[in-house]
């Protein structure tokens, strides 16, 4: 299936879990947390292996979560070896052979975040207390999946997360059990900033909408560290509310605050409606302190260009994979997903299937569901064949390393999916930060949690 390209440098469980499905707080029992003769949490059965699938279904998020479950569903048809195989016939490692895992045929039950911390981890506990799910994944909030990791840490089940770009992800609330494949807003800073300085220089003056939840702190206080490094001033920053819908109020005060460049620092619906706003308010066509006025999505995706249409020429981001990457890999999961869903898939879709790839291999590797075995299989696991070139799995931090997109959006798509391309790949190693670095350094791993 063809959506033009440019190049580059399985079985829905009964009774899935949703957000409401817990009307009280519940604590983890017994059963959950150990089974004496496996010593780990929801030890699986001979016949199949469930996983849960905790993403937005509603809510500013929500069409993430679409593509993210459409992801996951063709993910647990390639391991049952249903389909094309996808990314398994790709994959550096060559373990995953469409018989489940471990022999087992992969089952799986869904939840609602809805994009809210509490309902994702009444959800998650949901899954694993109600319907033994062994691993949660999902999600397309930093908030939401530093409150499911922790969850995951104190039930004993590995948490692979879906998207989140958060430092404290893998900074000062990574833990042992959680795995992120999606890169972070450090990244961003360090691949967005060289493309910034070329196009803008380095006299600028920036104001910031941020969206107020630690996702969006986290990309200003990336995004603001990079640009004044390049001489950059923040002349303003402002929160904004998740779903706030109408920007209007936060818009206005922009033309007369002497800033020549606008940074967005939102996502998913938010970033369709304040960019859309912007540029009906004329933003990008005006004149400020004699340059021509500029905005800045630092977080792009494909559903978020596709919902602002034409208001994206022209504006630069930063994003974690595209589907017109010509590699082996990429074009063999847009090929799967195209073939199924009728469109390409976006960047939450490839890090969601990617992960349950990841953890399926995982478990084959390490001969064992019990997280610790899983934990040691992906601590410093390096792999190639999944769309993002050689990619490391660090232990140190469970944080991925690996090349980063830097795109714009197109003046004159040739469709309604052709809308971002790629005007830079970031190699890993221009992206790769010291397990040091101070916005990470207060994070402490801590030890994997069997459940037992």
């Amino acid at each position: 299936m063809s959506f033009s390209k440019v190049s580059r440098r399985g079985v829905l469980k009964a009774g899935a879990a949703s957000g409401a499905a817990l009307a009280t707080p519940t604590l983890f029992t017994s059963a959950v947390w150990a089974d004496g003769h496996t010593g780990f949490t929801n030890a699986p059965g001979e016949g199949s292996v469930t996983l849960g699938f905790n993403v937005p279904q509603t809510g500013a998020y929500a069409d993430e979560g679409a593509d993210e479950l459409r992801a996951y569903r063709l993910a647990v048809a390639h391991l049952n070896g249903e389909g094309d195989g996808g990314m398994l016939n790709t994959f550096s490692e060559r373990n995953l052979d469409g018989t489940g895992i471990l022999g087992r045929r992969v089952e799986y039950v869904t939840g609602d975040t809805q994009t809210n911390s509490d309902a994702a981890r009444a959800s998650a506990r949901s899954m694993i207390e109600r319907d033994n799910a062994i691993m949660i994944t999902g999600g397309s909030s930093s908030g939401v999946a530093v409150a499911v990791q922790s969850l995951c840490q104190d039930a004993g089940v590995i948490f692979m997360a879906g998207l989140t770009h958060a430092n404290d992800t893998t900074g000062k609330d990574r833990r042992a059990n959680g795995f992120r494949h999606f890169f972070n807003t450090e990244m961003t800073g360090r691949a967005l900033a060289p493309i910034l300085e070329g196009l803008y220089g380095g006299d600028r003056k920036a104001y910031h909408l941020t969206a107020d939840y630690n996702w969006g702190w986290s990309q200003e206080r990336s995004i603001r560290s990079y640009t004044e490094g390049l001489g950059w001033e923040t002349v303003n920053s402002v929160l904004t509310p998740v779903g706030a819908g109408d920007f209007s109020s936060y818009l206005t005060p922009v033309a007369n605050s002497g800033a020549d460049v606008l940074i967005l620092n939102h996502y998913g619906g938010d970033m369709v409606n304040s960019l859309t706003q912007a540029v009906q308010f004329g933003l990008r066509d005006m004149v400020a302190n004699n340059k021509d006025f500029a905005v800045v999505v630092p977080l792009f995706s494909r559903l978020m260009a596709q919902g602002a249409g034409s208001a994206i020429a022209n504006i630069h981001g930063s994003t974690n994979w595209h589907w017109s990457l010509q590699d082996e890999g990429s074009q063999a999961f847009t090929r799967s997903f195209g073939t199924e869903y009728g469109f390409p898939p976006s960047q939450a879709a490839h890090t969601c299937y990617v992960q349950t790839l990841l953890y399926a291999d995982a478990v084959t590797r390490a001969g064992t569901f019990n997280p610790c075995g899983v934990d040691e299989a992906l601590a410093d696991f390096e792999f190639d064949g999944l769309g993002n070139g050689p990619t490391l799995y660090r232990a140190a931090d469970h944080q991925c390393f690996k090349d980063v997109l830097v795109v714009r959006g197109k003046e004159n798509p040739e469709n309604e999916y052709d809308l971002l391309e790629v005007v830079e790949v970031t190699p890993r190693d221009a992206v790769t930060y010291p397990v040091d670095h101070p916005d990470f350094v207060e994070g402490q791993l801590g030890s994997c949690n069997p459940g037992a």
